[in-house]
């Protein structure tokens, strides 16, 4: 047998092995979170026109929601992307959630944080269809993270903060390590990753990973 072979041989051993070890907590849906902007009630008037509120496109976990109204993102350099989807309710503090790749589209350096950490975050501005507005910090990559019940993280040994890794369920192997829990009645049972990490993952909306015991 030639060498390239028993290499091969080896690594597959290898690999089997370590799966053999991998101890499965839960199964997983995936959502893909693409970029989107939460705004409060003054800067959607702003953008909108006096006295104007959010109208439902469609309903999301935790009482969020997909609005229907869309609008422009701009970073230096005059850097710009359209149509980007608005989430409500309102909000206290407006903030725009961004992949990597949008980031370095738009020119600027967004942090990586949790949603609604956007101290010291990056600039941005939005334009709407009666106005615009300019965010001196608001822009930034989400985290990924896991949405789940108290009963679903108690199930899987697990509460909220802790970090965990999952292993996507496809041909690719791929694992992400850090994925914070998160906790809540109103949450369903979700991980939400960005484009950029489902791209490198090979996984889609609604494909199925598993949270494992490291």
């Amino acid at each position: 047998m030639d060498t390239g072979r028993i290499e091969e041989i080896t690594r597959l051993v290898i690999r089997a092995m370590e799966d053999a070890k991998e101890d499965v907590r839960m199964a997983v849906p995936v959502g893909v979170s693409a970029r989107h902007i939460h705004l409060t009630q003054e800067d959607v008037e702003k953008l909108f026109g006096p006295g104007y509120h959010l109208t439902k496109k469609k309903d999301l976990m935790g009482g969020q929601f997909a609005a229907n109204e869309q609008c422009t993102i701009v970073g230096l350099k005059l850097r710009a992307i359209e149509n980007v989807r608005i989430l409500g309710p309102v909000r206290k503090a407006s903030q725009v959630e961004v992949s990597a790749t949008d980031a370095r589209t738009l020119g600027i350096n967004a942090p990586l944080r949790e949603s609604g950490d956007i101290a010291g975050s990056a600039p941005i501005a939005l334009v709407g269809p009666k106005g615009a507005i300019y965010l001196k910090e608001g822009c930034i990559v989400a985290a990924r993270h896991i949405h789940m019940t108290p009963t679903e993280a108690a199930a899987a040994g697990l509460k909220d903060g802790d970090y965990v890794t999952v292993r996507m369920g496809n041909d690719r192997g791929a694992s992400l390590t850090n994925v914070k829990i998160r906790v809540h009645e109103s949450f369903t049972l979700e991980m939400h990753i960005d484009t950029d990490e489902a791209n490198a993952c090979q996984i889609k909306q609604g494909d199925v990973a598993y949270i494992v015991n490291d």
